[in-house]
């Protein structure tokens, strides 16, 4: 596992042209950044596509980062969605996207992002151990892999309404257990 010191170290060498560790820190952080976007985008391909701006944005802005502010990985995570959610407004630039719901994507945290802003790995990893084996599966393939409900629901064979309802009380489990 990486630890936020290492992404540190990784994006600080990328910021200097070392595309060996920049390619070091796309292995370290994709999955997470594909499954933001592909949340906000609920389109595959699109979001493979918008992943590669991304790390082209990242590797432009390396040099912007400041470590007191927040993780590497926080950073890297706002760059992410605040792309995904420019790429959502441009293709429907009618009155069609309610401006309370994207401020919502904008601003809202999945757990994993609150965890590592927090850099409390071993607490996540602690209230994952209390969740029944197939849920804390359920929630990694979601959340750190992007799988869609359907994905799920084929992989679980279950319904993707169960599969929503088990995401949900598995999150608000995990929250619970977080104390947030």
């Amino acid at each position: 596992m990486t630890t936020t010191r290492d992404l540190e170290n990784l994006l600080k060498l990328s910021f200097n042209g070392d595309r060996d560790a920049f390619e070091q820190l796309y292995h370290a952080t994709s999955a997470k950044l594909f499954g933001i976007v592909l949340r906000i985008l609920r389109n595959r391909a699109q979001s493979e596509d918008a992943l590669q701006d991304i790390y082209v944005r990242i590797w432009q802005k390396a040099g912007d980062f400041e470590s007191g502010r927040a993780s590497v990985i926080t950073w890297m995570a706002t760059i992410a969605r605040n792309r995904a959610i420019d790429i959502v407004r441009r293709q429907r630039p009618e009155a069609d996207i309610d401006e309370v719901d994207v401020d919502t994507l904008a601003s809202t945290d999945t757990v994993f992002e609150e965890v590592a802003r927090a850099g409390e790995v071993r607490r996540l990893e602690h209230c994952l151990g209390g969740l029944e084996d197939d849920r804390q599966q359920m929630v990694k393939l979601a959340y750190l892999e992007g799988w869609s409900r359907a994905e799920l629901a084929e992989r679980f064979a279950q319904p993707v309404g169960t599969i929503k309802t088990w995401l949900h009380r598995s999150l608000r489990q995990l929250k619970e257990c977080l104390g947030s």
